[in-house]
């Protein structure tokens, strides 16, 4: 009785609380096409967001990796340590528990890339982050994943798609050089560029997360527990990925980038290992969960976005956010020493 009011009748497993829906052939071209027209798309929209970037600066941030080491240690010391403590602190299933754990222990997704533009971020910074945890996300994930997992799970039933991290990484770097080397060349047509890129980008991000909601629309009856841990998840990395840069003395502007790659998972990702891993039986108590999280990563990132709007139209960014000549000259006698030399640059 209890499964007909909470799943829908055509659901394959039901216990109650949550289900999984077949998948028809139907959705599943629709699937495939949806997922090739949006990767062709999320490919054009990092070309425009690498027409932002400088060579100079970009290779500034490799070579004094300063504001890099601080987004790796939000990424993989603050994250899975977070995971790991809402599990505990709300006691859910062990299956559950490995799922939020999976998700924290992603690299950052190419959507913190976009709105790292719109709220005036550091976009050299920003790639820079992206790719190089996308890489080190090869040896620090199953590292992760073995010493936080270990309470509910053998860390070797987790199968890590090396094929589909890769793919994210040729991805992102391939579009993003093509559009360094135009912005290199023609930096006024790159400027034409990035403006329709970034709109094109956000209408993308909306469009993903519509998308996802409709091609699993059945399997959102899930545990309440999942989804506060789902709200809860993100808005920690935000915050402690803003905290920790601004601790670690980096002006402002690198401040919300850092927390915008804290909080935004690949959660394309994590959804890939979750289906490789576990059984339809499992599958029926967290498999939404990385949806659940793509949704509050997204909210939050817009509430954060339209809050820095009001404060810049309102023109208390100078005040509120002081990016400006006077931040850096703190930053230059603070922190000569410890960037080696790399100072933060103008906003």
């Amino acid at each position: 009785m209890s499964n007909l009011t909470s799943c829908l009748p055509n659901a394959t497993i039901c216990d109650g609380t949550s289900c999984v829906l077949p998948e028809s052939d139907p959705n599943y071209l629709l699937n495939v096409v949806l997922s090739t027209t949006l990767t062709i798309l999320l490919a054009l929209v990092m070309f425009s967001m690498g027409c932002h970037v400088e060579l100079k600066k970009f290779l500034g941030h490799i070579k004094r990796p300063w504001g890099i080491c601080v987004g790796f240690l939000c990424q993989f010391g603050i994250m899975p340590l977070a995971g790991f403590i809402l599990s505990l602190a709300f006691n859910i299933l062990p299956v559950q528990a490995v799922v939020v754990l999976i998700t924290g222990c992603c690299p950052g997704g190419t959507g913190s890339n976009i709105l790292a533009f719109w709220v005036d971020g550091d976009m050299d910074l920003s790639i820079s982050m992206t790719t190089c945890s996308t890489l080190l996300a090869l040896g620090m994930m199953p590292l992760c994943l073995w010493i936080y997992t270990k309470t509910w799970t053998d860390a070797g039933t987790i199968v890590i798609p090396y094929n589909s991290i890769g793919t994210s990484l040729v991805s992102l770097v391939v579009p993003v050089s093509v559009g360094m080397f135009f912005n290199y060349k023609w930096p006024q047509k790159a400027k034409i560029i990035l403006k329709i890129g970034s709109i094109t980008g956000i209408i993308l991000i909306i469009l993903v997360a519509v998308v996802g909601g409709i091609l699993y629309q059945g399997s959102w009856v899930i545990s309440p527990k999942l989804w506060i841990i789902g709200a809860i998840f993100p808005m920690v990395g935000y915050f402690l990925g803003f905290f920790l840069a601004r601790i670690a003395g980096q002006p402002w502007h690198r401040c919300r980038t850092v927390a915008l790659e804290t909080g935004m998972q690949n959660t394309q990702l994590c959804s890939t290992i979750v289906q490789l891993s576990f059984s339809p039986e499992q599958l029926t108590h967290m498999f939404t969960f990385p949806l659940i999280y793509s949704v509050f990563q997204l909210v939050f990132a817009a509430l954060l976005l339209a809050f820095y709007m009001a404060h810049k139209k309102c023109g208390k960014n100078n005040t509120e956010f002081p990016d400006s000549k006077d931040n850096d000259v703190v930053s230059e006698s603070s922190l000569y020493k410890v960037n080696g030399g790399y100072q933060p640059d103008e906003k």
